[in-house]
């Protein structure tokens, strides 16, 4: 429809013009034909002269008659004027008739063009049978008709050439024309598709060709789109004549940029991920692809660039990656991060010959801030305290949190020896002891806190990244045990310790499970040396004959939380010995250690009333033995699990006191039945004035109090006699009796009282 438009468009104008000429040539030319023409009287000429003029200037003035009728009456003005000449003046005129199908075919089309044809085709052959058109062809039959016929049948051929000569250009122009239209249409897409793309289009020529093989050749740039102007803030005048790679800045990827140019000098596509910079200056990321283009000789003449941007899957993938492998709390480098460079530097290892050094650093009481101010405070100290590691570090050095409390420093290539390395581990784990003892400010709080810190070299044969992980965790636990805010470097003895720790750990584990723990019982006897009661301790013992202290596997059971599955059992043991003894008619008071773990229980009330209930036991020859400190902590809910307790006959004991934290205050809140003087008081009473002021102002007070007093650990006649003097109400140690196995008691007891 587009190509049909403009060659109707086009005839349209050369109609126009046509009609101009012809007027003009008419005026110039018809004038002086009707003045001859007139002077010899041949006024029929003189009329058909100005009829067609005039005919002819009414066609011209009438443009807004349609297209089709203006060009016929032009025709049957054409053919008028050609009939008449050729009456008139002869067969000269024959050229008049020859204009009409010519100009058909030009203006109207083939269909037209072959009537017409046909029209002065017959017309000629009918007026060579009119006696006033002399057809004179010498040689010929004296014949009108054949003559007639042989003018018109040649007419005919060379109208009929130019004719067709004329439609058929037309008829190709026409098709030219029309996929000329469609080419327009589609680049006109395709344009209207680029300028609007959201990618960023670039087209530049190759501005000359390669001075030589593997050269790159220069480009200028002739198009870029819309969004490449909406993106890059350039218009699209400033841009031209430029360099593809013009927006590179200061921190783009210089091995991209070659890659890129080498790939572009092999004239091979390109793709990459680049920080362009706009024209404001601000950095942004593409994903820029690059394709070469060449034409049919195959040499290349332009290159098209796409680009769009990555900004936000540049920032997804770096948050993926920050959470990946970064702490969200502090920002430091996280375990996995840590482990992956530790594993890097292990590997260089072998061709560096570098001693570096990895350093745990645990914050001593962190929990009690924590605990006491808040979560958020905890937040806030553990970010300071990321923050003044890594001041202290290289840019060598990594400084990782791995969870909690627990950051771990890797520090690079320290020295070429061990001795070298270590003393400059030594000092750099000093002044990290001393960043932290520092205090942290939050909210206008100061803040107290120390650091532990374990170190081990590397590298060393055989080891990976978690053994030596491992390794610095057991040294920072020593740092810990001496004391805390120290420094420890690990030692093989370490790592022995740890091992059999947890072979102990799984020993006791299967000897619970298997009941190979056992119960002895030490003896407690008042001033008159009658038995009162008795403690139950525990043994283990083992294939040997020998026994592990309990000194030894309680620490372990702490730690691992079998203390819970212990006590419970230990509980049992004391309900099912008293039932024993009293059915055997010796029934004796026992008392049971319980650990603050086993108290804490929500169940531990309803275990203990289950055991009575187990063994028939009843609750008066129970005695729960309690430490302070667990009377400090959870204070509400402990007493509340105490008066609960107490209320179905249940009595309590202080084990130990004096070692922790007293309070006269926990003691009359309490329901409480007796204090046990520590060991550690009694060896020296009555030889060191100290111990024996404690010793008997714990006597005065518990006496004022109400309170039942036993004391442990009597081994000396001295010591029996001066607590007695002092009205102790209870002695038990090795001067009474040592722990003897459950069985072997009753023996005793009946011994003792013969």
């Amino acid at each position: 429809m587009v190509a049909s438009n403009d060659l109707a468009h086009w005839r349209g104008q050369i109609f126009a013009r046509l009609l101009q000429a012809v007027l003009l040539l008419g005026i110039v030319t018809a004038i002086p034909s009707a003045l001859l023409a007139a002077s010899e009287a041949i006024w029929s000429i003189v009329a058909l002269d100005l009829l067609a003029i005039g005919w002819i200037g009414i066609i011209w003035h009438g443009r807004a008659m349609p297209y089709r009728w203006r060009v016929w009456q032009f025709l049957i003005v054409a053919y008028l004027v050609g009939v008449g000449l050729l009456l008139k003046i002869g067969p000269v005129s024959q050229i008049y008739m020859m204009l009409m199908p010519v100009l058909a075919a030009l203006l109207l089309g083939m269909r037209p063009a072959l009537s017409t044809l046909a029209l002065t085709s017959l017309t000629i052959f009918f007026l060579g049978l009119h006696p006033d058109v002399a057809l004179q062809i010498p040689g010929t039959p004296d014949s009108p008709v054949l003559r007639a016929l042989i003018v018109a049948l040649n007419f005919l051929f060379i109208a009929a050439v130019l004719t067709l000569s004329c439609a058929f250009l037309l008829r190709h122009l026409e098709s030219s024309t029309q996929a000329l239209s469609q080419l327009n249409a589609d680049l006109r897409l395709t344009a209207t598709a680029l300028a609007r793309l959201n990618d960023m289009v670039m087209i530049a020529e190759v501005a000359d060709a390669p001075p030589g093989a593997g050269a790159l050749s220069a480009t200028r740039i002739i198009f870029v789109n819309d969004a490449f102007e909406r993106s890059s803030g350039y218009a699209r005048a400033e841009v031209l004549g430029r360099s593809l790679l013009f927006q590179h800045g200061p921190d783009t990827d210089a091995d991209e940029l070659a890659r890129i140019a080498a790939a572009m000098a092999r004239a091979q596509p390109a793709r990459a991920e680049l920080l362009n910079y706009n024209k404001a200056g601000k950095a942004y990321w593409v994903e820029a692809e690059l394709v070469p283009f060449t034409d049919a000789d195959g040499k290349q003449t332009h290159w098209v660039a796409v680009e769009r941007e990555i900004d936000e899957r540049k920032k997804s993938e770096a948050d993926i990656h920050r959470l990946a492998f970064y702490d969200v709390l502090t920002g430091l480098p996280n375990r996995r991060l840590l482990m992956d460079r530790l594993g890097h530097l292990l590997a260089a290892a072998p061709r560096d010959h570098k001693v570096s050094a990895l350093m745990f650093i645990d914050l001593d009481h962190f929990k009690h801030i924590n605990d006491a101010r808040g979560h958020a405070t905890g937040d806030a100290l553990l970010r300071l305290a990321g923050q003044r590691l890594a001041q202290l570090m290289r840019k060598a050095d990594t400084v990782a949190r791995i969870g909690g409390d627990e950051f771990v420093v890797l520090l690079a290539h320290l020295a070429d020896d061990l001795d070298s390395a270590a003393r400059a581990a030594a000092q750099v784990a000093e002044k990290i002891r001393a960043a932290i003892a520092r205090d942290f400010d939050i909210d206008g709080q100061s803040y107290h806190c120390s650091a532990s810190i374990g170190v081990t070299l590397l590298p060393k044969a055989g080891q990976q990244a978690h053994d030596l992980l491992r390794e610095a965790d057991i040294a920072m636990y020593r740092a810990k045990a001496g004391g805390r805010n120290g420094i420890a470097f690990f030692e093989a003895a370490m790592q022995a310790g740890v091992e059999r720790r947890l072979t102990l750990e799984r020993a006791l584990a299967r000897a619970l499970s298997l009941a190979d723990l056992r119960m002895h019982v030490q003896p407690q006897v008042d001033r008159h040396g009658r038995v009162t009661g008795a403690e139950l301790l525990m043994r283990w013992p083992q294939a040997d004959g020998t026994h592990i202290g309990p000194g030894v596997f309680i620490p372990i059971a702490e730690e691992s939380g079998l203390i819970v599955r212990l006590g419970h059992w230990a509980l049992r043991e004391a309900c099912r010995t008293a039932t024993l003894l009293a059915q055997a008619g010796s029934p004796v008071a026992l008392s049971v250690n319980v650990s603050p773990a086993q108290f804490r229980q929500p169940d531990f009330a309803a275990r203990v009333q289950a055991a009575l209930a187990e063994h028939g036991t009843p609750a008066g020859a129970l005695i729960l033995e309690l430490t302070e400190g667990l009377l400090i902590d959870q204070r509400d809910a402990s007493l509340a699990r105490m008066r609960a307790l107490a209320d179905l006959g249940i009595r309590f004991s202080i084990d130990d006191f004096g070692t922790g934290y007293s309070s006269l205050a926990y003691l009359t809140s309490m329901p409480l039945y007796e204090l046990k003087i520590d060991k550690r008081f009694i060896d020296d009473t009555p030889r060191d004035a100290r111990d024996t002021a404690i010793v008997q102002a714990i006597l005065a007070m518990a006496r004022h109090l109400g309170l039942r007093v036993v004391a442990e650990g009597v081994e000396t006649q001295e010591q029996a006699d001066f607590l007695v003097a002092h009205d102790c109400d209870g002695l038990q140690g090795y001067l009474i009796a040592q722990p003897m196995p459950l069985e072997d008691f009753p023996a005793w007891l009946a011994r003792h009282q013969a």
